[in-house]
Order: structure tokens, then C-alpha cells, then sequence
């Protein structure tokens, strides 16, 4: 069977784009017992520190693959979940814009070529992008299935949101005609402030059922857990950000099944 790959994607940092794409990915292969691989496509390198991958000049990273020569087998890691496997970032993606920039013909394709391989040994594949709507944002839509799409319950939550969306509708117009918004979670999510409601009822007039019924809260121990390596469902898995996370997992799982 062919992974399903997802790309976790908001040009607006801070949103939990990235918390969301390595907890979903966590609960995904832990409790969903599929096989998961993250990609780690932004230049920061927090879905790598995230899952405990901390050497930020290795070669193995997905930059030795997009831009280097090696072969996607070649740059996997283990994290500590068994069936959640890494391609962490390194220090040098930050310049892979440029790189990929002086490829004349199919330089949006690069990743989807280079990750082909692997897409018969996992259930699904997860990519965390940049901030932004650059050229390794439309390498991960372009080579993904789907986009999930987090949100944080804010004031200016939808702030930018439409370019993001036409972004996504240029390349499935032009570049993959299969993508797809698999759905919106709402994130940082504070159930007592009357502006987290306000913001969410503006989401599910913008998106309908493609906004997920799970919020994820605000928790401090989510926000500890990236400083020790660990999925929050290792870190504390008795908290409120596991079980939302759980709960978000298996929201999924039923959306793709039903």
C-alpha cells in the first residue's frame, strides 16, 4: 500500500504547526499502530529536535537528499517510537532555496522524486515546513496527498490564510492535481476566553467539516516536552495536550476510513 503523505502547513509562525505534525505523527504510529515517517522541511529544525534528533550539521538530513546525493534510505532515523521514523533538517537547508532555485526544469518536484522510493514502506509520510510559502513549501505540497492545516485561536488567525489557500490551489492547478485539504486544527485553543470561541466560529464558516471537532489546548507540558526529545505521548501521556492529540489521531483515522 502507498503512504498517504501530508504536509503541515501555515505561512504564520507560532501556530503549532510543528507541535501538531510531530504529536499527530506520534499518536498516529503509537496508538494507531501505522508506520510514520516525519520529514523535517524547515530550516529550524524543531520537528527534529522534537523527536529527539539534535545534531543539526549531520549529512543525513533531508537536505543531503534533496540536495546532496544521497538516497533516501540513507538519511532515516529512529526516534523513540517504533513505528515513527525521522528525516530530520540540518543547518545547511536554510540555503536549499537558492539551490533548488538554480534547477531549470522541475525544481517543484525535487522532493517528490527523491522520497518515491519510500512511499511503499509507510503508512503515511508527515512534512513540517517553513513559515512561508517558498519553494520548499511547494516541494512538500507538491509531492503530498494532502494538507492539514493548523490554526491558533487568535485575533488574526485568518491572516494570511487566503494566500496560503491559493497557494495550495495554483499547485493543485498546475503541479499535483490530488491534493487536497485533509482539514483545520485549531490550536492554542483557551475554552474560557470568549475571542478562542469567536475565532473558532469564523474558522468553521471558512473551512465547514473540514475543520476537526478536536481542539488542542494551550498546555504547558506540551510546551516542555520538545526540550527533552519527546512526543508529549512519552512525555506525559496522562496529560491534557496528549489526550487531545490522541483524540485528534483517532479523528483522523476515522475521517480516512469513513
Amino acid at each position: 500500500m502507498r503512504a498517504r503523505v501530508i504536509t503541515f502547513s501555515n505561512q504564520k509562525g507560532g501556530v503549532g504547526k510543528t507541535t501538531t505534525c510531530i504529536n499527530l505523527a506520534a499518536c498516529v504510529a503509537k496508538e494507531g499502530g501505522k508506520k510514520v515517517l516525519v520529514i523535517d522541511l524547515d530550516p529550524q529544525g524543531n520537528a527534529s529536535s522534537g523527536l529527539g534528533f539534535f545534531d543539526r550539521k549531520t549529512p543525513k538530513s533531508i537536505y543531503g537528499l534533496i540536495c546532496g546525493k544521497l538516497d533516501a534510505r540513507d538519511v532515516i532515523s529512529d526516534t523513540c517510537i517504533e513505528n515513527l521514523k525521522l528525516i530530520p533538517s540540518s543547518i545547511d537547508l536554510a540555503g536549499a532555496e537558492l539551490e533548488l532555485a538554480q534547477v531549470v526544469i522541475g525544481r517543484e518536484k525535487v522532493l517528490s522524486e527523491k522520497i518515491e522510493p519510500l512511499l511503499n514502506e509507510f503508512d503515511f509520510v508527515m512534512i513540517d515546513c517553513p513559515p512561508s510559502l517558498g519553494l520548499l513549501t511547494v516541494n512538500a505540497l507538491t509531492a503530498s496527498d494532502s494538507v492539514i492545516v493548523p490554526i491558533q485561536s487568535e485575533y488574526y488567525a485568518l491572516e494570511g490564510l487566503s494566500q496560503m489557500m491559493n497557494t495550495i490551489r495554483l499547485v493543485k492547478k498546475h503541479l499535483n492535481d490530488r491534493l487536497m485539504v485533509d482539514g483545520v486544527v485549531l490550536t492554542l485553543y483557551d475554552g474560557r476566553a470568549k475571542l478562542s470561541g469567536q475565532v473558532a466560529e469564523e474558522i468553521e464558516k471558512f473551512f465547514g467539516d473540514r475543520m476537526f471537532e478536536t481542539k488542542i489546548p494551550r498546555n504547558v507540558r506540551l510546551a516542555e516536552a520538545p526540550s527533552y526529545g519527546k512526543p508529549i505521548i512519552i512525555y506525559d501521556p496522562a496529560c491534557l495536550g496528549a489526550k487531545a492529540y490522541s483524540a485528534l489521531a483517532q479523528e483522523y483515522l476515522d475521517r480516512l476510513n469513513g
